[in-house]
């Protein structure tokens, strides 16, 4: 009888956790109707009653499971513990900012455009973002995940897997201990500091998808504490928990100085980076480029005339140092895909989607590979989800293409062997998907809509075949980013 009451006790108190979440958090939601308490984005006000759903999601899915599915160590209910002691804790921090708390004078600054009281509200509902965006991704529709999450990163999501197995939360000592092991981390000042970077939601803890949303933006990763280090800890520009009209406000005082910039995390597209810059007119400009190691976009403005001053200061920091060639790393492709790719008179680095140019994207985290025309015309229809398996694109990084001749790459080193299995299930696939006029190859009419414009169906044509060499496919540095000019969250 003892061990049967335990499990049903552990889903007793863990809906009463959660029920008692969802009420604080509706009590919230009453406590900023007043208009003037509106900002954004982030806002309070839409963010409170988007989480109580989510956590509504998550003890339906909970209670339907029953007692009997309980998990081990670091499983959904012990994120929750964590997850719901910090949601009470920070929704009696902003409760305490608003009316009718007892602090009728404070209250007023907080209607004040940066004010103190006001500053402080926004980094909660920047915190409250966070921690929004981290339930939504380890509890998708309110099913778990977290054992099987992965990482952007193909070299990050290896590293979680091998030191935390299917665990999706550390508590920051044990966490800092496993870096340690492949990235020292100085005790102190700069290990509170990397704590608090790296901490998104400030639990005390490190998630899966904090470490995700970490790694994706100080990649890459051989070099990730330094490239933490110096964009972070040591560049002036950097600013964090800063919302879109913060930063508008704090360029403005070098609106006489084209080329001052500022960069944060973006609030709206975590994972990604947000630059905010004063224009050779004068205008302030906020963009959010593409995916790819912020050294490099920082230099590349850098040389356009765009990120000349930080913060204002006429000291640009040289990043040079992060933008050192990465080792080659290369995708050998077994006998069998090409053999597959052979019957079907084509080749493996022809883009499945076009027919016409060869792959030189990899899409992350899927692994899909397709050409950047492709990929392109697709993400311009609005779409961040990859054409192949319709997973959220997270990044993608440039690939290449060379042919081995008697066991090397021809005008390279020697390649390291990577498993391409992932690309394996549209190679697999395809065979069916050729045939099918109107949708995109590996898919079926009922996995996804209509393949339509811009981008051009795979031609029935066979293309011209390559000599039957060995195929392999070289990671390269990445692209030269393009920012895009507009709004950025």
């Amino acid at each position: 009888m003892a061990a049967a009451a335990g499990p049903r006790g552990g889903q007793w108190a863990e809906q009463r956790a959660l029920g008692r979440a969802v009420r604080l958090l509706q009590s919230l939601e009453e406590q900023c109707g007043d208009p003037r308490l509106a900002m954004g984005p982030p806002s309070l006000r839409d963010l409170l009653p988007s989480t109580v759903r989510l956590l509504r999601a998550v003890a339906r899915v909970r209670h339907d499971a029953g007692p009997g599915g309980s998990e081990g160590p670091g499983g959904a209910w012990n994120f929750l513990q964590v997850f719901l002691a910090n949601l009470e804790a920070k929704a009696k921090q902003v409760a305490g900012l608003l009316p009718g708390r007892g602090r009728r004078g404070a209250s007023d600054d907080l209607f004040l455009e940066g004010s103190r009281l006001r500053q402080q509200l926004a980094k909660l509902a920047l915190i409250f973002s966070h921690m929004h965006a981290e339930l939504g991704a380890l509890f998708p529709k309110g099913k778990y995940c977290g054992d099987h999450y992965q990482v952007t990163k193909a070299e990050a999501h290896a590293f979680w897997r091998e030191h935390c197995g299917a665990r999706c939360v550390l508590p920051w000592a044990e966490f800092q201990a496993l870096l340690n092991t492949c990235h020292a981390v100085e005790p102190g000042a700069t290990a509170q500091a990397l704590c608090s970077t790296m901490d998104l939601t400030f639990s005390g803890h490190v998630s899966i998808f904090e470490f995700d949303i970490f790694t994706r933006l100080f990649q890459p990763w051989p070099t990730l504490l330094k490239n933490w280090q110096l964009l972070a800890v040591n560049h002036p520009g950097y600013m964090a928990f800063l919302t879109y009209d913060d930063v508008q406000a704090r360029l403005q005082a070098y609106r006489d100085k084209p080329g001052s910039y500022i960069f944060r995390p973006s609030c709206t597209r975590l994972g990604q980076w947000a630059i905010g810059y004063v224009n050779s007119d004068g205008s302030i400009l906020q963009t959010i480029p593409p995916s790819g190691p912020l050294s490099l976009v920082l230099l590349e403005g850098q040389k356009d005339g765009n990120f000349l001053y930080p913060d204002g200061k006429n000291r640009n920091p040289d990043l040079t140092a992060l933008c050192l060639a990465a080792p080659q790393q290369h995708i050998h492709v077994s006998e069998e895909q090409l053999q597959l790719y052979w019957d079907m008179d084509s080749t493996f680095e022809l883009c499945k989607i076009c027919a016409e140019r060869d792959k030189d994207v990899r899409i992350e985290p899927c692994g899909h590979l397709l050409c950047s025309h492709c990929l392109a015309a697709w993400q311009h229809k609005d779409s961040q989800t990859c054409p192949f398996c319709r997973r959220e694109i997270k990044g993608c990084e440039a690939v290449s293409f060379y042919r081995f001749t008697g066991g090397t790459v021809e005008g390279k080193a020697s390649a390291v062997d990577t498993d391409p299995s992932r690309d394996q299930e549209s190679v697999e696939r395809e065979q069916v998907g050729r045939a099918g006029a109107g949708r995109i190859p590996g898919s079926s009419p009922s996995e996804c809509p209509p393949f339509q414009a811009p981008l051009a169906l795979p031609r029935l044509r066979a293309p011209i075949p390559l000599p039957r060499t060995r195929a392999v496919a070289q990671w390269s540095g990445g692209s030269r980013a393009q920012a895009t000019e507009g709004a950025a969250g």
